[in-house]
């Protein structure tokens, strides 16, 4: 994350926020770098100068947040930049349109959140057996499904038509038969081309299918066996937390959001359109997207 999106008008209160924080706070590097990252995702959602910014645009923040997966303790933390940093601007007298108290409070809850640490997931992976074919497939559609926040729908559906080996990208069909482009994480990609060429051409047998993920019979997948598959292989790996298929689309967001990725960019990498954020998939270039998940993905 930089501050090429800001605006100098926007930059200049975060230059002198982050003196604040390093010179007169005494923060250390990665607590302010923490604070910055939540409060350039705002600006850059809510593009509007820091004046004009009000709770409205806030709550859409954290519900746009919310509905990608991300945890309400990371939301909570989030709160707490943005509440420092508007409690520094009233401090030095900026004239702002939102009262501080009207920064919602964000309920935590005590459930574990369906998200694993960075740690967790790559130990999840590292460890799939891959000795034959369906642990090839295995292995290729769980790193894809991390590497890229897919929908299980999206997975079970991706044909061998849907994926650019040469560009590094799968095309998929999202809710509303929204069509968009997704990157695939580097390292992610090897593992999926090794299932391509030597674990799926034995389980295709003698079908015609164009279907990417097959069964045992060369058939597509269905939901209940990937959700056996998961169920499986994170008992293997000694995963306590409660694992389902939506676990690693909200990882995979929480993930890049965690390591400074623009929430923009995030959001048109799942394809999670609402009614809330639909200005902000406008004008967005596609290689600026795909530069950004290679940057911040921990596959990339």
């Amino acid at each position: 994350m930089n501050n090429k999106e800001l605006s100098p008008h926007n930059q200049s209160y975060l230059h002198n926020f982050t003196f604040h924080l390093k010179v007169e706070k005494g923060l250390s590097p990665n607590t302010v770098e923490s604070y910055l990252n939540d409060i350039r995702n705002l600006l850059i959602v809510s593009s509007k100068k820091v004046e004009e910014i009000n709770s409205n645009d806030i709550v859409n923040y954290f519900v746009s947040m919310q509905e990608i997966g991300i945890s309400n303790t990371s939301i909570a933390r989030k709160r707490s930049s943005l509440k420092a940093f508007f409690k520094f601007l009233a401090e030095e007298e900026v004239s702002i349109s939102l009262n501080i108290e009207e920064i919602p409070a964000i309920r935590i809850s005590r459930k574990l959140p369906d998200v694993l640490s960075v740690r967790e997931m790559l130990h999840l992976l590292d460890n799939i057996e891959t000795s034959d074919a369906l642990g090839l497939r295995n292995k290729a559609m769980l790193e894809l499904m991390y590497a890229s926040g897919l929908r299980i729908s999206e997975v079970l559906e991706l044909s061998l038509h849907d994926i650019f080996w040469n560009e590094k990208v799968v095309r998929v069909m999202g809710k509303g038969r929204k069509q968009r482009i997704v990157p695939v994480a580097e390292n992610s990609l090897f593992f999926i081309q090794n299932y391509y060429k030597k674990g799926r051409p034995e389980l295709k047998k003698d079908n015609e299918t164009d279907i990417f993920f097959l069964n045992r019979f060369g058939r597509k997948l269905s939901r209940m066996g990937v959700w056996k598959i998961i169920e499986k292989i994170s008992l293997q790996a000694g995963i306590k937390k409660h694992i389902s298929p939506h676990t690693f689309r909200h990882s995979c967001a929480t993930h890049l959001l965690e390591a400074g990725a623009n929430l923009r960019i995030v959001q048109e990498l799942l394809g999670h359109v609402s009614i809330n954020t639909t200005q902000i998939y406008t004008n967005i270039d596609r290689n600026f997207i795909i530069k950004e998940h290679r940057l911040y993905h921990p596959r990339g």
